[in-house]
């Protein structure tokens, strides 16, 4: 019983977990209109406005057709789709169909295939924020180490489980203790308090006794006497 329960508890903090993270990504992909609205910049085509390992925040609430020279957008690459890219509108080459000619801020030149032509089935959105240097966490999250990350995780969800059930355990052993304690504790007080009574009243109650016994035989002395003077005066 004792395991299953434990087992339980550790199946709801994941589940608790696998929801709270879903729930927050899918608020992020609305908010900002997009699949994934998080990328790291891999290469230094960009530097130096965008360093190798910025994370980029990208809008996809941008319309495709207010894009304007200088933007600085993500996009699939145009001779494939199999890569992500991330640099400026350099011209806009067509308006119909609507299409741009990006460039990297550190290339020399655009790249056919890469930097042209981007219709708007390549347009992923324009960069919104930046974070700098962010991207160094997912470098450390990569196999292994993620899965290590997971096992730490799930121990210390087990770990609290236990911690949880031996504090009820011990709450509930110590909770009878303390009141026959306590009752013993008020027995013994109340002992105390006859035998204290005790020890004052009886030597009290003794005293009275002999004193009466005494004041007793004074007096019929002295009833004594008075009879027989008295007979003596009749005589």
């Amino acid at each position: 019983m004792g395991k299953k329960s434990v087992s339980k508890g550790v199946i709801k903090d994941i589940v608790i977990v696998a929801v709270g993270v879903l729930v927050i990504w899918i608020g992020l992909q609305i908010a900002f209109g997009t699949q994934n609205p998080f990328y790291v910049v891999a290469s230094g085509s960009m530097i130096p406005v965008l360093e190798v390992y910025d994370v980029l925040i990208v809008s996809g609430h941008e319309p495709f057709n207010d894009l304007e020279v200088g933007d600085i957008i993500v996009f699939d690459r145009p001779s494939d789709h199999n890569r992500v890219i991330v640099h400026r509108v350099a011209s806009i080459v067509d308006e119909d169909p609507r299409t741009i000619r990006t460039k990297g801020d550190a290339n020399p030149a655009s790249i056919p295939g890469t930097d042209f032509p981007i219709t708007e089935e390549e347009y992923i959105g324009k960069v919104a924020y930046t974070l700098p240097q962010v991207g160094y966490i997912t470098q450390l999250l990569k196999p292994p180490i993620n899965y290590v990350i997971i096992a730490v995780v799930i121990g210390i969800m087990i770990f609290k489980q236990f911690a949880k059930r031996k504090n009820e355990k011990e709450v509930s052993f110590t909770d009878p203790l303390k009141s026959e304690n306590s009752e013993t504790i008020e027995e013994l007080s109340d002992i105390d308090k006859i035998e204290g009574d005790s020890e004052y009243s009886d030597p009290t109650e003794l005293d009275n006794v002999e004193i009466d016994a005494d004041s007793s035989e004074l007096k019929t002395d002295e009833t004594k006497d008075i009879k027989e003077s008295e007979e003596e005066r009749k005589e």
